[in-house]
């Protein structure tokens, strides 16, 4: 059967979409013609998508929606508006089945739904559902039981099913086009495990991909490495929630491209906790070519720590930088400042530790995105409104709301290593939507995770 997938993603620098290229191998290894529809690109997306469609008939059609917005609590940008209209000028060329999927999706799948013209979504990962969905039907046979499933006509949402992820197919990464993807998005993603344990009260992660930790055969994340390294793509970084949990795993993965003599020709930053992340690790992780990680740590006042329910502490957070110094892996700290109870007093131990623990960059992001199904939903119910899809949800305590970027800029000062998650801040702003000096710095040549670039870039732009 024929089935097209679209990516709906347009942020800049372009991110490719792993998803989608891992959703299209499984649906064709089951044995579908799959077409892609890469809107990344698109400078009319109706003429778009109108050629695409008038040129093939589907009878499926998979549209991944990656975020729901930037994330930032002073830009606020939603990218719903224009994913509802790419949506209903699909289903104005197509009678197909619509279905929509990706992680932005799964974080609020039925609200999403009610503001598209599609059939269905799926929440969750896709690569087990999606591709059944396609076998029934094609062969006219009843999918509405199918798990991850959410309908949008009688309002049900399947109970989640989390498949094993030996089931899945190697993985080419060859349905997109990575080349052009690395050439003006600086690096390349891939995953060595799904799913976090964690409790962190605000991470949707746990909601789209599951609490339970699902890890890949490391030979077959070395031989995705190796076909990516084969396409000219050798700066790539984690997509797993924290690649050191399990330890016992990450241990594997390196091993795998140190065996494999791999090591040389790659250059990959990962995403880690603090949590146990040993001197032993981070020289593992060196030797088998990582050269940067970002640590998600937070904070770096315990009480807020404990109140995030993060499992390290300020202690944890010193160390671990110095594991990684010791190395020789450079270190990206990113703080979430302003969940509930935090405090001036909790602001300035916080860019305290982080002075005492010296990473290279540490990013400062203002604001508590709140995501439903999660702890912090809970907490707040009733006190924000969550319930308009275009207006982005945040928390930012109300006790330092008026001085908290006064206070800021006062402890911070012209501490270069310092990145705020805020376009107002061009020159040190690291969210990457609509980033004109990472798009610049990349076309120059600068790859690598975009902390990495933006350190480097100013580093010798600005010397």
């Amino acid at each position: 059967m024929k089935v097209a997938l679209v990516n709906t993603n347009r942020m800049k620098p372009a991110i490719a979409p792993i998803g989608l290229d891992y959703l299209a191998e499984a649906t064709s290894a089951a044995g579908h013609q799959v077409d892609i529809l890469d809107l990344c690109w698109s400078d009319d997306l109706s003429a778009d998508i109108a050629r695409f469609f008038n040129e093939a008939e589907y009878r499926l059609v998979g549209i991944t929606l990656r975020n729901t917005d930037d994330c930032g609590f002073t830009s606020r940008q939603s990218f719903l508006s224009e994913f509802s209209e790419i949506v209903k000028s699909i289903r104005k060329h197509t009678n197909a089945t619509l279905v929509i999927g990706g992680v932005g999706f799964s974080t609020m799948p039925e609200a999403i739904l009610e503001i598209c013209e599609a059939d269905l979504g799926i929440k969750g990962e896709g690569e087990f559902a999606f591709p059944e969905l396609a076998n029934r039907i094609e062969s006219n046979r009843e999918f509405a039981d199918l798990p991850n499933l959410v309908l949008v006509q009688n309002q049900v949402l399947n109970p989640a099913s989390f498949g094993h992820l030996e089931r899945l197919p190697a993985m080419s990464r060859s349905w997109v086009d990575n080349t052009r993807y690395f050439k003006e998005g600086g690096q390349a993603g891939f995953e060595t495990k799904r799913g976090c344990s964690g409790r962190c009260i605000y991470c949707a992660d746990p909601v789209a991909k599951g609490k339970g930790i699902r890890v890949r055969t490391p030979k077959s994340v070395v031989d995705e490495l190796k076909n990516l390294l084969d396409m000219g793509i050798d700066h790539l970084h984690t997509c797993d929630s924290e690649f050191n949990l399990p330890d016992w795993h990450a241990f594997q993965v390196c091993d795998e491209i140190i065996n494999r003599k791999l090591a040389d020709r790659l250059r990959w930053y990962a995403y880690c906790t603090p949590h146990k992340f040993s001197d032993e690790l981070a020289r593992r992780m060196y030797s088998a070519g990582c050269i940067g990680i970002n640590f998600g740590v937070d904070n770096g006042d315990d009480n807020m720590l404990r109140s995030l329910k993060r499992d390290f502490t300020a202690s944890d957070i010193i160390n671990t930088a110095r594991s990684c110094k010791k190395a020789g892996i450079i270190t990206m700290f990113d703080l979430l400042i302003g969940a509930p109870g935090e405090t001036k007093e909790s602001i300035a131990r916080t860019i305290e530790v982080m002075k005492q623990a010296e990473p290279d960059r540490v990013g400062v992001s203002v604001g508590v995105r709140v995501y439903p199904g999660t702890e912090l939903s809970r907490q707040l119910e009733g006190k924000i409104d969550n319930d308009n899809l275009t207006e982005p949800a945040f928390f930012l305590e109300p006790s330092i709301a008026d001085i908290v970027f006064e206070l800021l800029d006062k402890l911070i000062g012209d501490d270069e290593r310092f990145l705020f998650f805020d376009p107002s801040k061009a020159e040190k702003n690291y969210n990457y939507n609509a980033n004109q000096i990472l798009v610049d710095a990349i076309k120059e040549g600068y790859r690598g995770a975009y902390w990495d670039i933006l350190r480097k870039y100013k580093k010798e732009t600005y010397r």
